[in-house]
């Protein structure tokens, strides 16, 4: 059996090796190119199965066996409040639909120092444990997380680490800024790496993953992450779900009206379904955190199956501020900060490559698309 090993950071690649049964396996490395719009010739030189992976985001790592991938891995040591922990969601999200079992690495807390305060731990939002076991109910594959180490809950201000903002990274040169191997954290994440290795080994890649959900090791991590979501105070209140509002999609559709024309109709899915969850974001257009929240807001609210269809609910992002005009049964949204028009100009601006295929055409703050003529 022959691995590769698909890597954006080659040290990081190298730490996953050398703390698990692949240091034993006949393997090589191959560079990841995150998409399209950055590397075009590239990218495309990767197989399909790995660019499937990559339709929402690029993870960190991606392990095949005998070109099957068997699992991906995401690190991040950024604050996890609010809706940042979900910054890397569809990654993790897009990996999951692939069938691919993913690892999630990121700090319980980190320490924040601002001006004239002293320095306090931020603390990770637990609403991400509740996403991505939703993830693991539709698909039947793992998605699981473990805690980049910290110095955490040690008393921020004394924090040995505090100059690294609490995180504790390996002393081995070698795998610079990959998180401490010792940890007892990072020891039950290369456990259950070793697993699905020899999960599917012995039971090849299809039949195995979707065996996985099933061993003990992994069980127990998950029922790790549903008390986390408990112990840590995690509600459906909370963000980015606290940003969410649900109406009747008849509001919509009278809002969106105004725009139909023989370039733009709308679509028959959308009506299908009585109610719509809008996600609101008034802020300046910018990309992280807001399509990851936007996955896990879908996973949270509104997934009912595997694919997009199979929503209970329409799943709309508003860049503005929604009110709700429910004498004329419709929207009205304002902002003085960004538009989807923003959106677009940043799309079409794009040093690198635009890789537009379609024809946008702007109605207020949505966007569809139409087909060039």
């Amino acid at each position: 059996m022959k691995y590769r090993i698909w890597y954006s950071t080659e040290s990081f690649a190298d730490f996953i090796i050398a703390n698990t049964n692949l240091k034993n396996k006949i393997y090589t490395k191959k560079k990841m190119y995150e998409s399209d719009a950055n590397n075009s010739k590239n990218f495309h030189t990767m197989p399909d199965h790995i660019k499937k992976i990559l339709y929402l985001d690029a993870p960190d790592l991606i392990i095949e066996i005998d070109h099957e991938p068997i699992f991906s891995v995401e690190v991040s040591t950024e604050a996890g409040t609010g809706h940042n922990v979900f910054q890397r969601f569809a990654r993790l999200a897009a990996s999951v639909e692939n069938n691919v079992p993913s690892f999630y690495i990121y700090p319980e807390a980190v320490i924040i120092t601002r001006q004239n305060t002293a320095p306090r731990w931020d603390k990770i939002n637990p609403l991400v444990f509740k996403a991505l076991d939703d993830v693991m109910s539709i698909y039947k594959i793992p998605s699981l997380f473990y805690y980049f180490p910290t110095d955490y809950p040690h008393d921020a201000v004394t924090s040995p680490n505090l100059l690294k903002k609490g995180v504790k990274y390996d002393q081995n040169r070698n795998y610079a800024g990959s998180p401490l191997a010792t940890d007892s954290e990072m020891q039950l994440m290369f456990s259950a790496m070793n697993e699905i290795i020899g999960v599917v080994e012995n039971q090849g890649v299809i039949r195995g993953r979707e065996n996985l959900l099933n061993k003990r090791l992994i069980i127990d991590r998950r029922t790790f992450m549903n008390q986390e979501f408990i112990v840590k105070g995690g509600t459906m209140n909370t963000s980015p779900l606290s940003a969410t509002l649900k109406i009747p999609t008849q509001y919509l559709l009278n809002y969106l009206r105004k725009h139909e024309n023989t370039h733009y109709q709308i679509g028959e899915l959308l009506k299908s379904r009585n109610e719509t969850i809008i996600y609101k974001v008034d802020a300046k257009f910018r990309g992280d955190p807001y399509p990851g929240a936007l996955a896990a807001i879908d996973y949270l609210l509104c997934r009912e199956g595997k694919s997009f269809e199979e929503r209970k609910y329409n799943l709309v992002m508003v860049w503005g501020n929604l009110t709700i005009d429910n004498v004329n049964n419709t929207l009205n949204i304002i902002s003085t900060k960004s538009t989807i028009n923003d959106f677009i100009s940043s799309v079409q601006a794009s040093e690198n490559k635009n890789i537009l295929s379609k024809e946008y055409r702007l109605s207020d703050n949505f966007c569809g698309t139409v087909k060039k003529s």
